[in-house]
């Protein structure tokens, strides 16, 4: 894998099996042949050039997931279109900015979303086409016009093949540049690490506006030749009807938490699942225990970010950790380094940063972030918080924008949360910081519990378990925590919720 890729879609095309092999398979049956899927993929590149894309260009897309959805994502790495997947979640006031700031070609929207669109295209200049989840709309009437097929560009390794904007949690969203050699080397080094091949049959609930449910998933069944049981979405009894047609499963940690929830959940119907994949969010060590006791399965959960792809994974032989997101995969470097910017040692807490032919080439438009976000020797900054074991497996202690500064001791979120985790009767803990009038920033922490449990039990085992300046000052009970689509806690909005707490009262 040492030689750089230049197109991603010949790796596929070259990669692929016999064209009548299914690579798409719904519920009721119906299947999409990898031969089908390259024919269309011809064409459907052919209506995005007659629509004026030419190499280099995005085309965003925003619609919900269906066959058709993935085959113009294909379309794309064929003609050396940029694809730029957007959230069907996102308001009217994100998409503007998004696409003022994409200046996209194409645009292709669901059909209700056509008339807010439309002038966002037109300010853009940009053909907007429909595409519905049944897989109609006026980008499938042009392609049912369309005979001809586009010839694969010709494209270099450093080619831009997707834009994916980061969940813009804290600022505005940043468009990472993912090359062709990014997205294929990522590929290649999953399906080494996690064994793909063609007789694999992945059942695929997630999303594929975003790198796990695109690139993690897609990437490895068809690098491998296996084949995909596609769901629209997630959905508890279908996946429970499907596990055991399947042999690797992928999804967030919500997935499985629902998952466990149904006593259908058995040992016996996941019998033939190889591998259990887990990522997007971190996943408590209480549901990988639970989800080990009941199945015999031990979730595999991997280290990833939009401008990276994956990073690190727990291995497929060997322990999988539970609270450890593994060793390095191939072809990845993975360091800590403390604020001075030099390595730390084993078991040291510092920032982490990454290497690799997976690291994106940079932010859209952004050339000064992109600077400050690489070191000069080419690590990049992933903003993320922890330690290397003596074992090479990375443990995040969280993220650096969460930390907190209480008396001028510096306070791991995520050290705090597992041990309130630990406790029975609660689900999961959020810990964030708030201002102090006396100590700057002090800690506060959001719990779901099953009940059982209050506000002087938690501080209580806190001081018992840490030092005084990471206990938290106070404990509130939610229903739930706000999460993004990828089932991310939202820490920035709860900060904004309780950044009087402690103010309004000085």
């Amino acid at each position: 894998m040492s030689e750089a890729i230049a197109s991603l879609y010949a790796l596929l095309v070259e990669r692929a099996p016999s064209p009548d092999k299914p690579l798409l398979i719904r519920p009721d049956g119906r299947a999409l042949s990898y031969g089908e899927a390259h024919a269309l993929a011809g064409r459907l590149a052919r209506v995005l050039a007659d629509a004026g894309a030419v190499v280099g260009d995005r085309i965003a897309v925003r619609a919900d997931k269906s066959p058709e959805a993935l085959v113009l994502y294909l379309a794309c790495l064929r003609g050396g279109f940029v694809f730029l997947p957007l959230n069907t979640a996102y308001t009217d006031d994100e998409l503007a900015y998004l696409i003022g700031d994409a200046d996209p070609r194409v645009i292709v929207c669901r059909p209700e979303d056509l008339a807010g669109l439309t002038p966002l295209g037109e300010r853009a200049g940009a053909v907007v086409l429909t595409l519905a989840a049944d897989g109609t709309g006026s980008l499938m009437e042009r392609l049912a016009q369309q005979g001809e097929v586009l010839a694969p560009a010709e494209l270099s390794p450093d080619a831009l093949a997707a834009m994916l904007y980061t969940s813009g949690t804290t600022g505005k969203p940043k468009g990472a540049m993912l090359t062709q050699d990014n997205l294929a080397a990522n590929g290649l080094a999953l399906i080494e690490a996690w064994r793909f091949c063609d007789d694999d049959v992945l059942l695929h609930a997630l999303p594929i506006f975003h790198a796990h449910g695109l690139f993690v998933a897609c990437h490895t069944v068809m690098l491998a030749g296996g084949s995909v049981l596609w769901l629209p979405g997630f959905d508890k009894d279908t996946v429970l009807d499907l596990l055991p047609r399947a042999t690797v499963f992928m999804g967030v940690p919500t997935f499985y938490t629902r998952l466990l929830g149904d006593d259908r959940l058995t040992a016996e119907r996941v019998a033939g699942i190889r591998l259990f994949v887990s990522g997007s969010a971190p996943l408590l060590a209480e549901t990988h225990r639970a989800f080990f006791e009941r199945t015999g399965k031990a979730i595999l959960e991997r280290y990833g970010m939009t401008e990276t792809g994956m990073n690190t994974s727990n291995p497929y032989d060997g322990e999988r950790r539970p609270g450890a997101v593994g060793p390095a995969l191939p072809g990845v470097s993975v360091r800590i380094v403390g604020e001075d910017g030099a390595a730390l040692p084993e078991g040291a807490v510092g920032d982490v940063q990454v290497k690799g032919r997976n690291v994106m080439k940079g932010y859209w438009k952004l050339p000064e972030k992109t600077r400050e976000e690489f070191t000069q020797e080419g690590w990049f900054k992933t903003g993320d918080v922890g330690r290397l074991d003596p074992d090479g497996y990375l443990v995040l202690v969280g993220r650096a924008k969460d930390l907190i500064i209480s008396g001028g001791y510096n306070v791991y979120p995520k050290e705090v949360e597992d041990v309130i985790d630990a406790l029975p009767g609660v689900i999961e803990s959020a810990v964030i910081g708030v201002p102090h009038p006396d100590f700057g920033e002090v800690g506060v922490v959001l719990v779901t519990s099953r009940g059982g449990i209050d506000e002087a039990a938690i501080l209580a085992h806190c001081k018992a378990h840490l030092a005084n300046y990471k206990v938290p000052k106070k404990a509130f009970f939610t229903v739930d925590l706000p999460r993004n689509t990828m089932g991310k806690v939202q820490k920035a909005l709860l900060r904004e919720r309780y950044k009087g707490l402690f103010m309004a009262s000085s």
